[in-house]
């Protein structure tokens, strides 16, 4: 069972209909592909078939992936600008010495942004959320290394 994922309201629509998308209109795209294919005859030696067969795969692997998102979300407001780290902030932090902006949330909430994305169940995310501006704070990284950070600036994300 997967953890909830928290999305603004624009993002679980857009993820909708990405869903949508890909059940109707691209699986019978790829079927007709397919039977097309088909009838070219011989399917051992036949790119197109096995080119169809393969995005067919991939199409099928991402609905159940948007399924799972869609079915565990909590669709909420952009947090308020409180300078408390919750899902939906920008977090301005010294990690480990090293000066990193990143999104408390989740890839899908935010997908071709050009910053880090780190999830509220990850080890740092556990050790922020809910914490504040000018806090530090640490948590052990999966190579059991003990990790400092301190909390520079926090502000809700404007994708």
């Amino acid at each position: 069972m997967s953890k909830s994922v928290w999305l603004t309201q624009e993002a679980f629509d857009r993820l909708s209909a990405e869903l949508e998308h890909a059940k109707t209109v691209l699986r019978v795209e790829i079927a007709n592909r397919i039977e097309a294919a088909r009838q070219e005859g011989d399917l051992k030696e036949n790119g197109g078939y096995h080119a169809a067969r393969d995005e067919q795969a991939m199409n099928e692997t991402r609905i159940a992936q948007l399924e799972d998102i869609l079915r565990n979300a909590e669709v909420g407001e952009t947090p308020p600008d409180d300078g408390v780290v919750e899902p939906g902030m920008v977090i301005e932090a010294s990690i480990g010495g090293m000066e990193r902006t990143f999104l408390l949330g989740a890839r899908e909430a935010a997908p071709g942004v050009e910053i880090d994305v780190f999830s509220p169940e990850s080890p740092l995310g556990k050790a922020i959320n809910g914490r504040s501006r000018g806090e530090t704070v640490s948590y052990t990284a999966p190579n059991g290394k003990k990790i400092s950070v301190e909390i520079k600036e926090v502000r809700p994300y404007q994708g």
